[in-house]
């Protein structure tokens, strides 16, 4: 069985293969830093436990005015995603730029738009969707024994000691969460992984 680490390096190596098959794609996107129409108008940043463990590190890096902000963002988010509400990503800065961005989940990294927002979903080539949903069953199998959701959802588990520790040691037990998993939509890896 593999360990964090390893996990978090293929992590990142899919994430580099990903970027590596749609490098062509996105050559017409007509992104750029702070226009940030992806983190507020989209709202579905899922992402694995694997992932969210990443975060939560970075997250332990900041000043604690910072993560303090960050975690009432995180606890907004969860209650309007609760009330089928779009909301603001926790971590957007107010200049509308991405304070995790080196780190970012895959499902901010898939998307791009090869023409301005303006409030409309992103407009993506279908072959770089087809290769994102490649991906994203990679990811939930290297991230097996764990779960996917809202990055306000898992990132609440996440807080959670024991659920933490459980999913660090491999002994993660849907029993656990399955009320919260029920209600917020809360993947189980192994159960959709190929």
């Amino acid at each position: 069985m593999m360990d964090i680490e390893e996990k978090k390096q293929n992590l990142r190596e899919l994430y580099d293969e990903y970027e590596e098959d749609v490098a062509e794609f996105k050559k017409a996107a007509a992104c750029e830093a702070g226009c940030a129409d992806c983190c507020i108008g989209v709202g579905d940043i899922d992402i694995t436990t694997l992932e969210g463990v990443i975060i939560r590190e970075r997250m332990d890096t900041f000043d604690k005015t910072l993560q303090a902000e960050i975690r009432a963002g995180l606890a907004q988010n969860k209650a309007e995603r609760e009330q089928k509400k779009l909301s603001r990503c926790a971590f957007l800065r107010a200049d509308n730029t991405c304070m995790i961005y080196d780190i970012r989940p895959f499902s901010c990294r898939q998307l791009y738009s090869v023409k301005r927002c303006n409030g409309a979903p992103p407009t993506i080539h279908r072959q770089a969707v087809n290769l994102a949903r490649q991906t994203v069953d990679k990811m939930q199998r290297l991230d097996f024994g764990g779960y996917s959701g809202h990055i306000s959802y898992i990132l609440y588990l996440l807080a959670k000691e024991d659920f933490r520790k459980r999913y660090l040691h491999g002994r993660s037990d849907p029993r656990k969460i399955v009320d919260f998993g029920r209600s917020h939509g809360i993947v189980i890896n192994r159960f959709v992984s190929g």
